[in-house]
């Protein structure tokens, strides 16, 4: 079972995909949601167990059917991978658990999906192998067109549409890609292609940054750097929010792409492609951020202010990626953690938030008082000082280190201007946001009253379900226990960042085997 364990966080959420399809699960729904979420949280403690594994062992490659790389389907767990693939996890159990209390009902086959784009994002973080990466890819992807469509409506389908349509191009540019480099170095195991990409001349160096740059092209497109962004804030915006809570880890699958493409195949040891276009990544990166802060502060709903969050994370971490030192690799891990923790907590309390005003839901305006406003407005509290960046949460302790990893890069000054300027619009949204959702109640007509007071007096009744309250207290303590566990967390961001610029050591293990 040891020797399989790198193959689990992969072959478990597709089997419980399939599990929930058939009998009992796929008829019993109370059968369904107790297998959902206790499998759930099972590839949790599994994907726990291979970090641990990692953590005494070092990196660990799984060839699938005994195949060795460079020429079979191999699996790579180190650090970096298995913490992403432990945040993955821990993020679908806690939405499947927040669905059981009435989302999985909206639609059809919620439990399996949500399975199913587990599975392809644990495959695109732990495979070795760049065709592999695509297929992963459109396993995500395909779950993901069916999950906006859950519990849609009008909008959903348009913005739906958009996201699908968007998404179709950059496959047949990743398969473009990928023809090209295959075709230059005869490999696209991501180990023998960082060794031969340093060997190229001539005519194939041209071809290979071109193989290069339809890459950015496509993880920029998965990420939602600017200007392919655009296909983002709506999308999450009218996409249920547990859907949107999901899909946080979505955009970090095309960043931690780029991290590890253009980190280990097109490093500091690529020969004539070294760090290829890190010039156009930064200010791309730079641009999304300014993009994001303005879309922010445009927001006129919670949950389009949260998507727009999203967009300046994405922003932030290309930024760091761009950087190209283990410094700077290091808060792009912590960051992206805490990042993906509390803006899937924010889409959960726009929902409930939403739930609780009526018909006004999530807007930023005045409207019903939430039944609730201690338990949302502490919850709330909690997830707008850790997104701002105050202390003493995590936001804060990112924002430190990214500062001081960005300080000493060619532009640095310009990029600590811009980041303020970033956090002071998100500090003044989201604070508006808050004050105006808590503090500002409208007064009500005599025709609306009484549609109003029984709005109220059911979601007072209602309240917030156990199941739904358990998803969010799992996700807000992220902010304060990442930053109780700064000390650890730190250490393991520095060590995931070292193997993840250590060239010679990742091409000994994983092509020849040794350590």
């Amino acid at each position: 079972m040891i020797q399989h364990l790198t193959s689990l966080p992969v072959l478990l959420p597709m089997l419980t995909g399939i599990i929930l399809l058939m009998p009992p699960c796929g008829k019993n729904k109370a059968i369904r949601r107790i297998a959902s979420v206790t499998l759930g949280f099972i590839t949790f403690f599994v994907s726990l167990a291979l970090l641990f594994s990692v953590q005494t062992d070092g990196m660990q490659v799984y060839a699938i059917g005994n195949w060795s790389a460079p020429f079979g389907i191999v699996l790579v767990a180190d650090p970096l991978s298995t913490l992403l693939v432990c945040l993955s996890a821990l993020l679908g159990a806690v939405c499947v658990l927040y669905a059981t209390a009435g989302d999985d009902e909206k639609g059809s086959f919620f439990h399996p999906l949500v399975h199913f784009l587990i599975f392809g994002v644990n495959g695109a973080f732990l495979t070795g192998d760049a065709f592999n990466l695509f297929v992963f890819f459109e396993v995500l992807l395909i779950s993901s067109y069916a999950l906006l469509m859950h519990g849609g409506d009008k909008k959903n389908t348009r913005a739906a549409l958009q996201y699908v349509i968007m998404n179709l191009v950059g496959s047949a540019v990743f398969l473009i890609a990928l023809g090209i480099l295959y075709g230059v170095l005869g490999t696209l195991n991501m180990a023998d292609m960082a060794q031969k990409v340093a060997l190229l001349q001539g005519d194939d160096v041209y071809l290979a940054k071109i193989g290069g740059l339809l890459l950015i092209v496509v993880f920029a497109l998965k990420g939602a750097l600017l200007p392919l962004h655009l296909w983002l804030p709506n999308t999450y915006a009218t996409a249920m929010p547990i859907v949107a809570a999901l899909f946080a880890i979505m955009t970090k699958v095309g960043v931690y792409s780029m991290m590890r493409v253009y980190t280990f195949i097109f490093g500091e040891e690529a020969g004539q492609l070294t760090h290829m276009a890190q010039n156009w990544l930064w200010w791309l990166a730079v641009a999304t951020i300014a993009m994001g802060a303005l879309g922010v502060l445009a927001s006129q709903d919670l949950r389009k202010l949260v998507a727009n969050l999203v967009i300046v994370s994405v922003g932030t971490l290309v930024a760091l990626v761009t950087v190209q030192t283990v410094e700077a690799s290091s808060v792009a891990i912590y960051y992206l953690v805490h990042s993906t923790l509390v803006t899937a907590a924010l889409f959960i309390l726009a929902d409930l938030i939403g739930h609780q005003r009526g018909k006004v839901a999530d807007r930023i305006t005045a409207g019903t008082p939430v039944s609730q406003p201690m338990l949302l407005g502490i919850c709330f509290l909690i997830a707008a000082v850790a997104v701002i960046g105050m202390p003493p949460l995590s936001g804060f302790i990112a924002k430190i280190w990214l500062l001081k990893a960005t300080w000493e890069t060619e532009y640095g000054v310009i990029f600590w201007t811009l980041y303020l300027l970033a956090s002071l619009a998100v500090l003044f949204a989201v604070a508006k946001a808050g004050s105006t959702l808590f503090w500002q109640h409208k007064a009500t007509t005599n025709k609306h009253k009484i549609s109003e007071h029984k709005l109220a007096e059911k979601a007072q009744q209602e309240g917030v379900h156990p199941a739904q309250l358990a998803a969010l207290l799992i996700l807000i303590a992220g902010a304060p226990l990442m930053s109780v566990f700064a000390g650890p967390l730190s250490e393991y961001a520095v060590g995931a960042a070292t193997d993840l610029h250590n060239f010679n050591n990742n091409i000994n293990i994983i092509l020849l085997g040794g350590k």
